[in-house]
């Protein structure tokens, strides 16, 4: 079994910045594309930034110029650095990964963080 934890949310004023962490943990053989979604209070779900297999990035275009996805293929880990915060971008946010475990499993993107909570308020 795969899992995705992640850290780094918290309280930020408007105009601020913050890091989120991912780290994949379970018996992982290989982590082809990852992304971060995140939901606001009432919202759909929303497509922040991901990385595909390729190591092709994209981004909302809301978020453009501001967020930046990486990734570290030996720790298993991806951050989302977030700059110039607004306060309505303020929601849960979610790691998201596609999996493939040591014993040829593979999960798709099936497997999701249980996400953490951003607020941008000052």
């Amino acid at each position: 079994q795969v899992q995705l934890v992640e850290s780094g949310g918290g309280l930020v004023q408007p105009g601020g910045s913050l890091s989120l962490s991912c780290v994949a943990a379970g018996n992982i053989y290989s982590i082809y594309a990852v992304a971060w979604y995140r939901q606001a209070n009432g919202k759909q779900s929303e497509l922040v930034a991901s990385i595909d297999s390729a190591g092709i990035r994209n981004y909302a275009d809301s978020v453009t110029g501001r967020f930046t996805i990486s990734r570290d293929n030996f720790k298993n880990a991806m951050t989302l650095h977030m700059n110039s915060l607004k306060p309505e971008e303020k929601a849960i946010y979610y790691c998201n990964a596609e999996i493939e475990d040591t014993e040829g499993r593979y999960y798709g993107m099936a497997t999701w963080g249980k996400g953490t909570l951003v607020t941008v308020s000052s």
